[in-house]
């Protein structure tokens, strides 16, 4: 047979279509597996009668933005995504002169598009389901169409967790522990305090707060989260509620659910879920401690505590088990220390505790909690076992608690952030030194040299600025929009007159 003559413009429609399949946007929605999971959807879509399903990504503050879009567009919405201002990144806020944050209107409109992995129904109106998203710039972008989009922290999370597995043959796991408080308020809906006394881990204020996290615990159980514990602490409504460690996304991921499923219960209770790191003097702030270690091997596996028929995909209600943990103590070398792998991460960590502040204190507002000392906040840049005066301890065999992280946290950032310390200290077998078994402060009054933490938002973010290694987890826009949003946050505080200054100053003189 003859061959099929080749015209100009079926072959420039065809090196379109190359050009088009090559891009970061197809290359994830043409990954292998997806499609089973986008029909999958359909079907949980049909079995549970979802009508509309919110699909959301995460700012660089860690707010949760997306759409909301009816159940019976998710074919289309699978493959060829929705799209948002780039500006949402960043929560589409404007700085004190009047400029958007990070984009400005003149910017092209992103792509999001749908993990269907992360598919599950709201246990508080099972007309609706959530998705989360994974964001690229535009399809008709001039420049890298179709490309990552490099202001999307959870798709840069799984990129950096990506490279960090190929190049060490290890995996992270996390675990955190989100403290917030349960306040009241007034017929205005204005604040009057905490719903309970604070009173660290009695019974009684745990039970005062019995109906929302028991509702809390409800929800969060049919979204995917194996809830292990819970306590109150010790601020006024503060509470403490915990599930099981994952992989860095899986948690992140369920961090930001949580949040979410507080906020549900909040109205639903007449209350607000305050995750502001210090609304009260004198009183301990609101942490959120990274559990953190390094694993090889293991698999996915469905929690058998979530009966099937599960209301979303088996992705939610997975986590990683088994394998082997390489933060545990070598018993050749040191029957306490962690092994070799976790010493040279702990180093890592040490020397990057200054940028590694600006993400996990992200807020104005989070240095109140490093300055109003004896309330157990870390700031010394030091580590020990169970050592809570210091950034870092060794909490228990296996794995360390990052301590200098509070509730304002965005999880993808600070997971990022964390892995990128830890290559630096595989990669340059950083030696973090003795751990400190004394109380800091003891320890310096006998002559020990131990640098501070940064002491203002202002002062960290002038180290993340001089820190390569951290900065690289916030590649391409991303570092960008993080220092513009978070300087503005500094100035914006910096130049304005408060109910202090009036206090201060109003009589000073004659």
């Amino acid at each position: 047979m003859p061959k099929k003559k080749t015209t100009r413009k079926s072959a420039a429609k065809r090196s379109v279509t190359l050009a088009h399949s090559s891009t970061d946007l197809e290359r994830h929605v043409n990954a292998p597996g997806r499609k089973a999971l986008v029909k999958q959807v359909r079907e949980k879509i049909n079995q549970l009668g979802v009508t509309y399903i919110y699909f959301q990504f995460v700012s660089v503050t860690g707010r949760i933005v997306g759409k909301g879009i009816p159940a019976d567009h998710w074919e289309r919405v699978s493959e060829r995504g929705f799209q948002l201002v780039y500006g949402s990144t960043a929560n589409l806020f404007i700085d004190r002169h009047g400029e958007y944050i990070g984009y400005g209107p003149e910017a092209s409109e992103l792509v999001g598009i749908p993990d269907p992995e992360t598919f599950v129904q709201l246990p508080w109106d099972k007309r609706i389901a959530r998705v989360f998203c994974t964001c690229f710039r535009n399809r008709e972008e001039r420049v890298n169409p179709g490309g990552h989009l490099t202001s999307d922290c959870r798709g840069n999370l799984r990129i950096i967790h990506d490279e960090f597995m190929a190049k060490h043959k290890l995996h992270m796991r996390i675990g955190t522990e989100p403290e917030m408080m349960w306040l009241k308020l007034d017929e205005n809906r204005e604040l009057k305090g905490g719903v309970t006394k604070p009173n660290c881990y009695h019974i009684d204020q745990f039970e005062e707060l019995r109906p929302a996290f028991m509702q809390v615990i409800e929800y969060a159980q049919a979204m995917g989260l194996d809830m292990i514990q819970g306590d109150h602490e010790d601020a006024p409504g503060q509470l403490e509620l915990n599930w099981m460690f994952d992989t860095p996304m899986r948690n992140s991921d369920r961090l930001t659910t949580y949040r979410q499923i507080c906020a549900q219960v909040a109205r639903e209770k007449g209350l607000h879920a305050c995750f502001m790191s210090k609304p009260f003097m004198n009183v301990s702030a609101s942490g959120c401690h990274h559990n953190v270690s390094l694993w090889s091997g293991g698999a996915p596996k469905v929690n058998p505590l979530h009966h099937k028929p599960l209301p979303g995909l088996d992705g939610v209600f997975t986590y990683q088990e088994g394998g082997t943990n390489h933060f545990m103590p070598d018993a050749k070398i040191d029957k306490v220390k962690p092994g070799p792998v976790g010493l040279k991460s702990i180093g890592g960590v040490i020397e990057h505790l200054k940028a590694l502040t600006s993400i996990g204190s992200s807020t104005v507002n989070s240095y109140r909690r490093l300055w109003d000392t004896g309330f157990w906040a870390p700031v010394f840049a030091d580590w020990g076992f169970q050592n809570r005066t210091c950034a870092l301890r060794v909490s228990a065999p296996g794995r360390f608690e990052y301590r200098s992280v509070d509730s304002m946290v965005n999880p993808y950032l600070m997971a990022a952030a964390l892995l990128k310390a830890f290559d630096d200290g595989l990669t340059r077998n950083l030696d973090p030194g003795e751990p400190e078994e004394r109380n800091i402060y003891e320890a310096m009054e006998a002559g020990k040299m131990v640098k501070k933490l940064p002491m203002t938002l202002g002062d960290a973010l002038q180290a993340l600025e001089q820190d390569k290694v951290i900065r690289a987890a916030m590649p391409g826009d991303m570092y960008k929009v993080y220092h513009h949003y978070k300087n503005d946050e500094w100035e914006k505080f910096n130049h304005t007159v408060t109910n202090w200054d009036l206090e201060q100053y109003l009589d000073c003189l004659p």
